[in-house]
């Protein structure tokens, strides 16, 4: 099989007089755990849904293990674990029968993960489905995704309801789910502190289009908020490469920007006779930098 797992190629998804997806390009390959970040309706659920072949594209293409989303046969469905936002569980089975019921469908089946996953969530085997809380219900759903090994695993917004605790022992099991290579995984969230700890690499959706795919590590290094005193007043624009956002105040500046580059930073400091400082950020500043929204209070102060 080959090491591409997801492949979407200038997907397009339209809705009435809506562009959802407006010709997204991004590839997948096994073994990599990627964070799908962006801001509400910049269109990772619908492109969730077309890879998986829950709802057909306007144009363009995806595959999964190098078949059509919308033509996966039942091999390829065998393989892939998905976990929705609102997953629709049996009501009136108590919640070993479902654990049973939906092993019925899967050759790979294990139900000693399953119960002992069950066990380590605290979750009743003996009570019935429509007696579970929120929080309980999105763990089932977890858990039922992860019964039969799958090889794909993917997530739409799967923690949500979960607290600290029940989000800590989920991304154990991600963690513990992922030493093996073979194991790809598509987690979208808004919970930028998990994808930290779990992902390797992260794709950054914007206006329906791939703003950003690659190693996390790459994209920490990359994006960085820059401060500047200088010895004059600044001019307008700094028209450094990769400029996220910019505020110039006098000889002050505060910019953020996502190529970052030290001697490009060293020739501005020489030119204008500044001091600078180079600050790190961490996942949910770098996500609303890209998103056009300071991760500053409201009013800062650049001086």
């Amino acid at each position: 099989m080959s090491n591409l797992i997801i492949q979407a190629e200038n997907l397009h998804k339209q809705f009435q007089q809506t562009q959802v997806l407006t010709g997204l390009d991004l590839e997948i390959n096994a073994g990599q755990v990627v964070g799908l970040l962006g801001t509400n309706g910049s269109g990772k659920t619908t492109f969730i849904k077309c890879i998986l072949g829950l709802l057909k594209a306007s144009s363009g293409t995806s595959s999964i293990f190098g078949q059509n989303s919308w033509d996966l046969d039942e091999s390829a469905k065998a393989h892939l674990g998905y976990v929705s936002q609102d997953s629709a569980l049996l009501p009136w089975m108590t919640v070993q029968s479902l654990t049973e019921y939906t092993g019925a469908f899967y050759a790979q089946w294990d139900q000693a993960y399953v119960n002992s996953l069950l066990k380590a969530w605290n979750l009743n085997e003996t009570q019935r489905v429509g007696a579970l809380s929120t929080g309980q219900r999105q763990k089932l759903s977890v858990i039922l995704a992860l019964g039969h090994h799958p090889e794909l695993l993917v997530l739409d917004e799967p923690v949500a309801s979960l607290d600290p605790v029940a989000r800590r022992q989920f991304l154990q099991s991600l963690i513990e789910f992922t030493e093996d290579e073979d194991n790809t995984i598509l987690f979208s969230t808004h919970i930028t502190s998990d994808l930290e700890r779990v992902a390797s690499h992260v794709a950054f959706l914007d206006a329906g289009k791939l703003g950003f795919f690659g190693e996390l590590d790459t994209l920490i290094h990359q994006v960085k908020r820059i401060r500047i005193t200088a010895g004059q007043d600044l001019p307008h624009s700094l028209k450094l490469p990769g400029t996220l956002r910019s505020e110039i105040n006098g000889n002050h500046a505060l910019l953020a920007v996502k190529e970052f580059d030290v001697a490009t930073l060293e020739n501005l400091s020489h030119q204008f006779q500044a001091t600078t400082t180079v600050e790190d950020l961490n996942l949910e500043e770098i996500f609303l930098e890209l998103s056009g929204v300071s991760s500053q209070t409201e009013v800062e102060t650049i001086q």
